[in-house]
């Protein structure tokens, strides 16, 4: 397997987007999303493997996916390359959608939100998310670029 897909973590542009993640939960939400120390690659892999399920959304009309840690590939059911190529919207079924795009219109304006809620995975398995927060990605020039969303409690249904 191609280390740049098994190890997504060690690509460039994953190190920023790692960086740019934590440092904007900690920005949002007053708190380190992960303790990890050393270098950024070193902080990427940890991101990565952490045991939590973590995702994020650029700013494309219909957002893609451009970030899942290993446990969201394995909750969605997903590998790298399918979960980067999948908008994000088809996290949730339509019954959902109304919800989410409120959830999603709530962090934009707030900032961060906590939620629950149903989601579905890429096989059609419908799991259910307790206090998950997502929150707004913000680069080095305060300017939006996206959401992530995390949590640890989830149960499928």
């Amino acid at each position: 397997m191609n280390s740049i897909v098994e190890f997504p973590w060690q690509q460039a542009a994953i190190i920023i987007h790692s960086q740019l993640i934590i440092k904007s939960f900690q920005r949002w939400l007053g708190r380190s999303l992960l303790d990890v120390d050393g270098s950024p690659v070193d902080i990427a892999k940890a991101l990565f493997e952490a045991p939590f399920v973590l995702a994020a959304h650029g700013i494309e009309a219909d957002p893609i996916f451009n970030y899942g840690n290993r446990k969201a590939l394995e909750q969605w059911q997903m590998s790298w390359e399918e979960f980067t190529r999948t908008p994000s919207r088809k996290s949730a079924e339509a019954v959902e959608q109304t919800e989410r795009n409120r959830l999603l219109a709530e962090t934009t304006t707030q900032g961060f939100s906590y939620f629950s809620g149903v989601r579905i995975t890429s096989t059609g398995q419908r799991f259910r998310i307790e206090d998950g927060i997502v929150w707004n990605l913000l680069d080095e020039e305060n300017q939006y670029c996206g959401q992530a969303a995390v949590y640890s409690k989830c149960q499928f249904i």
